[in-house]
């Protein structure tokens, strides 16, 4: 069905075949799908046909869900503060006086249930924007004046439970007690709780090097700029001409940074330093020797810890990671962060930078460590350690222990795999099957969709099913917004709200730490906000060791240490 206005096509729908009229009421409450359209048209076919009870995470329709998840690709928020205030004042032209009065109120209530649902999802994320405070002010004093809307409210307050969750899967308590409508403009009730969860305003600590390899620090916001960056430097960098931000990474390569380019140290990759220079000393610019990773394995804390209990306190770590991710990141790190400086994609970057740790760490440990019978059996423990944290749902983990142990420099070592037992052998191919990429990793989604959570996906996976939806279908089709990709996309980001539908028990009691106020710049890029913890068995702090991995990432010099070690 195409919908037309002025002789253009506004609105394309389809009819719904799995709402059929042998399906109960709510199954067909959405009659019609949203396949294309103008954003005013969509938000107002939504406001037309939404429920007064609609979620977010409704089963059945899911176009306020996929609206609110998505709205950002095609439509500025300023745009959609002022359809829905504009919304929120319009009368009806036709019908008599009390059916006016009767349409504006239902209106107006689904207008209401609609902010709310955007607030939950969003929480502080929409701190600090002007369009929506202001909404939110509008909508509040605009309650204030109808006791009908103002009864609503409060039925509202009633019925909601004493805690929220929000767009990261997290729960926060609610205030004691509020007024019936300072909900719509208290934005601190869907506050993210993890002290975890980084936001674009959150400051944190800077590491920036000379080309001495001197290290400057300056704190500034999460999203800050490099205009910024450079700006707050100027007094320290001790030189009156143009510097330059510059990326560099453990094999030397630079890559200079725009001025506007934002969010530039959370999306650092493993071993990669920011530098400010000259022009004149970018040529002869060079890696920082903490770089280029360690010199010594560390087998012998290792041995301390059993695969079991590493594997816990793994999964406890990146549990904290991926809760703090909010589900509107994957789609604006897809989309392109530099699109949004009203919401980071730094807790996503975190938990990606931690996959390609945690991988190299595995291949450095191996390619580090000397003596043949003590390889084979630390070898045999990353085996069993992938083993334990597939059991235990970490798939993340799971698949960067296994990339680990597969890795060239490693698979290589002939000698060392003659050493492992049977067994162990048996259970590594048994695990490589999870890995098997064919048929679109069919073997890694049929294992997840059985399943419940607590779960951590495979998350590079689920960015690579994000791109492919970005890349393979247009956003804009004649003019009109392609809603199609936008249902797709969102339905990927549902995968972390399903994951994260129950709580995950962590190995022993942790007190929170926020990572927006870290010891040190370094913290920053790996802490989890979470105490040491000491491991049962040792007097090792598993927990610390975790937070400091160190790792080669150049495969040229993994290579060569595998060479050495077995040539």
């Amino acid at each position: 069905m195409r919908l037309k206005e002025h002789g253009k096509v506004v609105l394309v729908l389809q009819k719904n075949l799995q709402g059929g009229s042998s399906q109960p009421a709510a199954a067909r409450s959405s009659r019609y799908l949203v396949m294309a359209g103008t954003p005013e048209k969509i938000l107002e076919h939504l406001l037309e046909f939404m429920r007064l009870d609609a979620t977010l995470y409704d089963p059945v329709d899911t176009l306020l869900g996929d609206f609110l998840l998505t709205y950002t690709v095609f439509m500025p928020t300023s745009q959609l503060c002022r359809a829905l205030l504009h919304h929120f004042r319009a009368e009806p032209l036709d019908g008599s006086e009390q059916e006016k009065a009767t349409y504006s109120l239902h209106k107006r209530r689904k207008i209401l249930r609609l902010v709310s649902q955007w607030v939950l999802l969003y929480g502080r994320l929409l701190q600090g924007d002007r369009s929506t405070t202001a909404l939110l002010q509008n909508l509040a004093d605009l309650v204030s004046q109808d006791p009908r809307l103002g009864a609503m409210v409060q039925e509202q307050e009633r019925r909601r439970p004493r805690a929220m969750e929000n767009g990261d899967g997290s729960i926060s308590p609610q205030p004691k007690s509020r007024s019936s409508v300072s909900w719509l403009s208290s934005q601190d009730e869907a506050a993210l709780s993890s002290s975890c969860a980084l936001r674009a305003q959150d400051k944190v600590p800077y590491e920036i090097y000379r080309a001495d390899h001197s290290c400057l620090v300056t704190v500034l916001p999460v999203n800050a700029s490099v205009r910024d960056v450079l700006q707050s430097l100027a007094p320290r960098l001790g030189w009156d001409g143009e510097h330059l931000l510059v990326k560099v990474n453990s094999s030397g390569d630079k890559v200079g940074l725009q001025l506007d380019a934002v969010g530039v140290f959370t999306s650092l990759g493993l071993n990669e330093r920011l530098f400010a220079v000259s022009v004149e000393e970018l040529g002869g610019l060079t890696p920082h020797p903490e770089q280029l990773g360690p010199h010594v394995g560390s087998s012998d804390t290792l041995d301390l810890i059993s695969s079991k209990d590493l594997a816990s306190h793994l999964t406890d770590y990146d549990w904290n990671l991926f809760k703090s991710i909010h589900q509107v990141e994957m789609i604006h790190y897809i989309v392109g962060p530099q699109k949004f400086h009203e919401v980071t994609t730094a807790n996503l970057e975190r938990m990606m930078r931690r996959f390609n740790e945690l991988q190299y760490w595995v291949a450095t440990e191996l390619c580090l460590c000397p003596e043949l019978g003590r390889r084979a059996q630390l070898l045999r423990k990353f085996i069993k350690l992938a083993a334990h944290l597939k059991e235990q749902k970490n798939l993340n983990s799971f698949f960067a222990v296994m990339f680990g142990v597969s890795n060239t420099a490693v698979s290589r070592l002939a000698k060392t795999w003659e050493r492992l037992p049977h067994k162990i052998r048996k259970l590594h191919a048994a695990l490589e099957r999870m890995l098997d990429p064919s048929w679109n990793h069919r073997v890694y989604r049929l294992a997840v969709a059985k399943l419940s959570p607590p779960i951590i996906p495979f998350v590079p996976l689920l960015l690579k099913d994000m791109t492919f939806i970005h890349e393979g279908n247009r956003t804009l089709a004649e003019n009109l917004i392609n809603f199609e990709k936008m249902h797709m996309m969102a339905k990927t980001v549902r995968v972390l709200q399903r994951c994260r539908g129950q709580a995950h028990a962590p190995l022993s009691p942790l007190r929170n730490r926020s990572p927006h106020r870290p010891e040190d710049a370094r913290a920053v890029r790996i802490s989890t906000c979470s105490e040491q913890s000491l491991s049962v068995r040792s007097p090792v702090s598993t927990w610390a060791y975790l937070q400091h991995l160190k790792a080669i990432d150049s495969q040229k010099e993994l290579l060569r240490l595998s060479r050495d070690l077995e040539s």
